[in-house]
């Protein structure tokens, strides 16, 4: 349906970041409701969380790439080079350059990225313009397969992070008044 190889490691892969989505979100929820005094000031954290992590996480906008991708040209760029430059262009639409940290500490930015890679990221078949998927995902997005060991290890440390401020929230931190 959109392209996936049917490999048993692409599949679990892809397995592996659903699961530990859903479990990472699962945790943050807890570890929010654990850290607020009631469930309605937890739920009012947690949806501006989910709404900066949905933004930042490079499926709406592209997260920034550094200046030595630029072999990938926009269309409209195609069509007018010489009123829009390329590189100008490339920077407007995507997340701005001081928001990058955002971007690298966007849980779902990196379940994007394992995704991305494990999926797309090793795919040797030709596009329409010549280039193959995996040259296009290395150029546009600035994802690495040779990353994936790491992308999915920062996915599982996302997990146990919000899995022990959960814990620690409920040992340690007391909000009933007397």
């Amino acid at each position: 349906m959109i392209g996936f190889e049917w490999t048993v490691a692409k599949f679990f892969w892809y397995l592996f970041f659903g699961y530990f989505t859903l479990l990472y979100f699962t945790f943050y929820g807890m570890m929010a409701v654990g850290m607020t005094p009631n469930y309605h000031i937890a739920s009012i954290v947690s949806s501006a969380f989910y709404s900066m992590w949905n933004l930042f996480s490079g499926f709406i906008i592209p997260r920034p790439v550094s200046p030595r991708h630029t072999t990938v040209l926009n269309p409209v760029s195609q069509l007018f080079p010489q009123l829009i430059p390329v590189l100008a262009l490339r920077y407007v639409q995507r997340v701005p350059i001081w928001w990058r940290w955002f971007c690298w500490i966007c849980p779902v930015a990196w379940t994007l990225y394992g995704l991305v890679v494990s999926q797309f990221g090793d795919m040797m078949t030709e596009m329409d313009d010549g280039r193959t998927v995996k040259v296009f995902v290395e150029d546009y997005f600035d994802f690495k397969h040779s990353w994936l060991g790491g992308v999915a290890a920062v996915v599982v440390g996302f997990t146990v992070l919000f899995a022990v401020l959960f814990g620690f929230a409920i040992m340690k931190l007391n909000f009933q008044k007397r």
